[in-house]
Order: C-alpha cells, then structure tokens, then sequence
C-alpha cells in the first residue's frame, strides 16, 4: 500500500471512529464537515431522517478569501449557524469527519458558535 493509499485509510478509520459517538437526533442534529484542499462544506444533518436540513460552503458567492481559508471558513460557520437559527435548529451535535480539531475545522466551529448554534 503506497503513502497516498494509507493516508485514505487512516482518514476513514478516524471518521468511523468518530461517528461511532455522534448521532444527530431531532432535537441535536449532527454539524457534519468536509474539508478539501480548496473549499469546506459543512451541512446539518438528522440521522433518524436521513435528511439535510440546513448546508454552506465555501463555493457558494460571497465568501472571499479575505482572511485565507480559515478566515473563508469561519464565514462559512457564521453562515450556516445564521440558516440553522432562521429554520429553528438552536442545538447541535459537531461532527468534524475525522479531521483534527484544528485550522480551519475549528475556525467553522467559531464561526458556528458565534452565529448562535450551540454544542
């Protein structure tokens, strides 16, 4: 298995790891983010329905690279907790899809809790 190919693995065993744990109920639904090397995603997701509620990202317009990607990133957060309080989602589970807790994952969570979600 060459480097690339591990690397795949490594990242999927860490997702699974942490879906393990976080489930998006009604009440709590679940902040899933994917990260890129160019843009974020991030969409708020019910397990129990299997439906995406409320999503942003960085290709939408609007959001310059102002303050490099994780200045773009925190917009995004802001944005998507501006949608979630708009469609009445106060609570939510964080999901960060097996990335670290770091750069621009956390810069969305910032930007999320700034705008209002809470988790």
């Amino acid at each position: 298995m060459n480097r690339n190919d591990l690397k795949i693995v490594r990242h999927r065993r860490r997702r699974i790891r942490v879906r393990k744990r976080v489930f998006g109920m009604p009440a709590r639904p679940r902040v899933s983010v994917f990260r890129s090397l160019n843009h974020i995603y991030a969409q708020i997701v019910d397990d129990l329905s299997g439906r995406t509620l409320v999503a942003a990202s960085s290709r939408e317009k609007g959001f310059a690279a102002d303050g490099g990607k994780c200045g773009v990133a925190k917009a995004v957060g802001a944005a998507l907790a501006k949608r979630a309080v708009d469609a009445g989602i106060g609570e939510v589970v964080f999901d960060r899809g097996g990335y670290r807790y770091h750069g621009r994952v956390k810069a969305l969570a910032d930007g999320a809790r700034e705008g209002g979600l809470t988790f």
